[in-house]
């Protein structure tokens, strides 16, 4: 880690409120990556608090960004601008959200602010119609909470702003989770969303946004959905991992036959048979709780086979000590997947985890393939949502991928 004191690595006395990187280590914040970590920085200025704005200069004192720092996190700064006259207060807030929902927030739901990608890394914003959800993902966006609600309430103008921060990137910052209510009312114990299918009608998806996956629902999977949709009418569909059936219901509105959902989560598929009954597909919609991995091989073994399957499972990789073991969870589910499809049926298959790449992906795919001895065609290539869009100076922000693939 980088030594807080006015003498750096390099032993050039510093500015006590920047942060000065290594000679030769200026290339990325120069190509505007939004992240500086440890092991580029020469010295922090003793004045720089942890949670505050830093200018972050070049070994030979050139500015070149500032942004928020935490000597806590291997990401010690988070880069919020490339411009040394533009302040990072309440202003530089209020603009950035609005830009960023601009395009976004007349929609049912829709991610209002994608973090790095929107020009304000650690932080999510998501709104379910009148409820907005926030989450803070450092700890210089923990420490501006009331500055970010104050904006989306000029913004939004939302009856609820309810926050929802925890995981693995707040553990990282040396947070703890928060979650509670942080302005306006209680949200209801369930907020209803309209999703548009892909002929233009609409099905009812029903959000928890207190304990619900992520801010309550995958809006990144809204396109995706409606892709699944155009290709079940008639079809036999499997669901794995369908947590609360979203793509289920989408298949049902495309006209699927019968759906079976799987997932471990009893509450999860309690919420997923509810929303199944307010959209009138309880006739077709099954649901069935169990390990996922345990289904599939039990279906292969009854030799059950089906027009469609999904498989949309959760993150596998949440390090990179961990890809060679998520790329075998991955290889192995679709391995058994394909087994599952019948002859010129579809396999429509899904990660969200970032380190492992489309390339990755789609090798690992192929090999599925190839150990069930199928034939399988890429018929469709899948990201997310339009919402959550990527800056190309931050390809990392791009983590779901997702094949359509048509199997004999």
């Amino acid at each position: 880690m980088p030594r807080s004191s006015p003498r750096g690595r390099s032993g050039r006395n510093v500015p006590g409120t920047q942060v000065t990187l290594l000679p030769g280590r200026e290339k990325p914040v120069k190509n505007r990556h939004p992240w500086v970590f440890s092991g580029a920085i020469d010295s922090i200025g003793e004045d720089v608090e942890d949670g505050g704005v830093a200018d972050v200069v070049s070994g030979s004192g050139e500015f070149l960004a500032r942004g928020l720092v935490n000597r806590k996190s291997q990401i010690v700064v988070r880069l919020l601008t490339w411009k040394r006259e533009e302040s990072v207060d309440t202003a530089f807030f209020r603009a950035r959200i609005e830009r960023a929902a601009s395009s976004r927030q007349n929609a049912p739901a829709a991610r209002i602010v994608n973090a790095e990608s929107d020009g304000l890394p650690g932080l999510v914003v998501d709104h379910y119609g009148s409820c907005w959800v926030v989450q803070a993902f450092s700890l210089g966006m923990d420490r501006r909470k009331g500055d970010i609600v104050a904006c989306i309430r000029e913004v939004g103008s939302p009856t609820s702003v309810y926050e929802r921060s925890e995981g693995e990137g707040r553990e990282k910052e040396g947070l703890e989770k928060s979650n509670g209510l942080l302005l306006g009312v209680e949200p209801p114990e369930l907020v209803t969303v309209t999703e548009r299918t892909w002929n233009g009608d609409a099905v009812s998806v029903l959000v928890d946004v207190r304990r619900g996956h992520k801010t309550g629902a995958y809006l990144d999977q809204a396109d995706n959905r409606r892709v699944v949709g155009s290709l079940s009418s008639g079809a036999e569909v499997l669901n794995l991992f369908s947590y609360t059936g979203a793509f289920s219901l989408h298949a049902a509105a495309g006209g699927a036959s019968r759906v079976l959902n799987v997932d471990s989560s009893a509450d999860a598929l309690a919420l997923s048979e509810r929303a199944t009954a307010e959209n009138g597909f309880s006739d077709r919609v099954e649901h069935l709780r169990a390990d996922v991995f345990d289904a599939i091989r039990g279906f292969r073994s009854e030799g059950r086979r089906f027009d469609i399957v999904i498989a949309d499972p959760p993150k596998f990789a949440h390090s990179a000590g961990q890809v060679d073991r998520a790329a075998r969870g991955y290889k192995d589910l679709n391995r058994v997947a394909m087994d599952l499809v019948r002859p010129g049926g579809y396999l429509a298959t899904f990660s969200c985890s970032g380190l492992v790449s489309p390339d990755l992906f789609q090798k690992i795919v192929w090999s599925a393939s190839i150990e069930a001895k199928r034939e399988a065609q890429i018929v469709r290539r899948l990201s997310q949502a339009a919402d959550h869009p990527v800056l190309l100076s931050f390809p990392e922000g791009e983590y779901l991928k997702g094949l359509v693939c048509k199997v004999y």
